[in-house]
């Protein structure tokens, strides 16, 4: 038999849970055709893998990557952490379909600078990636949050019927055109003003759909019980599968509540769809007056446009260099990003550990001091998570990262090393894999990622980007 390409002689850890094995995968065009001994297959290419793990590649459910596929489509801080697929339009904040003229308010400034094309249809933006491919495949949800400020003239109200009218038709329109889910940010001063009710009808378009509402939820701190509780209530009136994005308990007063919020979760489950996913570090990442500075032992400064060489400063010593309260010095760095250490690791742990948790690492590849997780969080989950601290096996983490994600956002045939799958591969050391990137040198390609294949083509060898951009719109 005869394939394009054979990973020889590896470690598979298929992505399904199973316990890894010994075996080849044959690879032909875009997909996995032969799982297992394969001694009678030839290969116009074999990559020889003893000694390493072949797994499916790594899918990110949870970036903020809509405009940088298109303005850095090598994505290497993707690849190089071993990851071939993620999703966008998180938190409410989707680059299409935007129809807003001007500058677009916080935080999708963050994520789609003022001066870029604006695609007022989701399938004006997923023709431009069909047209242009990034390295990594991709999907979007559309945003709660991008709706509002398409049909309102005032994000400080609940939309009144005429304008959730139209947020329905707009969010059917995007969700028929390719767009997998509905997220929310109810957060985030864009949609904080919206009613229950007002969620509950755009959940009912994303049900309408058989896709899921996922929210980054109204409150994460002082009041995470009862945003909990609210997105309970959205997904059983709108009979709705819902996905709390990133969960933590954030800020020192709710250190160690993730004991009650995780029961929640599993009350919760015996009438409700509900999933979640979480990133392996005890700092978050958003725009800098999010209010989080009041809750954080530590803020750096990720990225600041008035003052951009405070970035990877610290907020206080940079309050204190100007002779100000944190408070100020916030608002003379806006628009600004920061970093903000406010999870205590315990409940990190904890939340990682529940079965119903896929891993995501939030990033934003924005600005020259960005938070590690860009370029290290599923390294740093194989390497300090399974292989130091033992929380999880590398079989568990992996279908975390892989069929997990791809069978909650229906990415059919991805997720998995299988007959019929496509050819989305990351070859790994699992005894030298790690993140590089720190809180002080957050740009840096992680250790032990030795080859990732995306749809049956090399992208990432040797540390050093292919060129491929075999990405598929998904």
């Amino acid at each position: 038999m005869h394939a394009d390409i054979l990973f020889r002689g590896g470690t598979i850890v298929d992505g399904t849970g199973a316990a890894r094995y010994r075996g080849d995968v044959a690879v032909t065009d875009d997909r996995i055709v032969a799982v297992g001994a394969l001694p009678d297959w030839v290969a116009g290419r074999e990559v020889a893998c003893a000694d390493r793990i072949v797994a499916p590649g790594f899918i990110d459910p949870h970036v903020h990557h809509d405009e940088v596929v298109l303005t850095d489509p090598d994505m290497d801080c993707m690849l190089s952490q071993g990851v071939t697929t993620i999703i966008n339009g998180n938190c409410g904040f989707s680059i299409a379909p935007l129809s807003a003229s001007g500058a677009l308010p916080q935080p999708l400034g963050m994520i789609v600078d003022d001066t870029a094309p604006r695609f007022a249809s989701y399938a004006a933006y997923r023709d431009r990636l069909r047209q242009a491919p990034p390295a990594v495949n991709t999907a979007c949800l559309i945003g709660h949050s991008t709706l509002r400020i398409n049909e309102m003239d005032d994000l400080g109200r609940p939309a009144d019927k005429v304008e959730t009218l139209a947020m329905a038709r707009s969010l059917d329109r995007a969700l028929s055109e390719g767009g997998i889910g509905l997220s929310t940010g109810a957060f985030y001063p864009p949609a904080r003003a919206s009613t229950t009710e007002e969620l509950i009808e755009m959940a009912r378009v994303a049900r309408s759909h058989g896709k899921l509402y996922v929210t980054h939820m109204r409150d994460e701190g002082d009041r995470v019980i009862e945003a909990l509780e609210e997105t309970f209530q959205i997904g059983r009136e709108a009979c709705c599968g819902v996905h709390v994005s990133h969960h933590k308990c954030a800020g020192l007063a709710n250190h160690g509540l993730s004991h009650t919020t995780l029961s929640m979760i599993d009350k919760a489950r015996h009438s409700l769809d509900v999933g979640l996913d979480t990133t392996p570090w005890t700092a978050s990442s958003t725009m800098l007056n999010s209010g989080r500075h009041r809750q954080a032992t530590r803020v750096i400064v990720a990225d600041s446009t008035a003052h951009p060489e405070m970035a990877g400063r610290d907020l206080a010593d940079i309050a204190a260099e100007w002779g100000t309260d944190l408070d100020e010095a916030v608002e003379r760095l806006l628009p600004a990003t920061g970093i903000f250490f406010i999870m205590d690791e315990q409940d990190v742990q904890r939340i990682m550990a529940y079965d119903r948790t896929i891993i995501c690492s939030d990033g934003i590849a924005r600005g020259e001091h960005p938070h590690p997780r860009v370029w290290g969080t599923f390294p740093r989950v194989l390497g300090h998570y399974v292989r130091e601290v033992g929380l999880l096996s590398l079989e568990e983490a992996i279908r975390r990262m892989t069929s997990m994600p791809a069978d909650r956002f229906g990415l059919e045939g991805r997720g998995r090393i299988e007959a019929g799958a496509f050819a989305d591969i990351v070859v790994f050391d699992a005894d030298r894999i790690k993140e590089a990137a720190t809180y002080d040198t957050p740009i840096r390609p992680s250790e032990g990622i030795e080859t990732v294949f995306v749809n049956g083509r090399e992208s990432w060898c040797a540390f050093k980007n292919k060129g491929a951009r075999a990405g598929h719109i998904l």
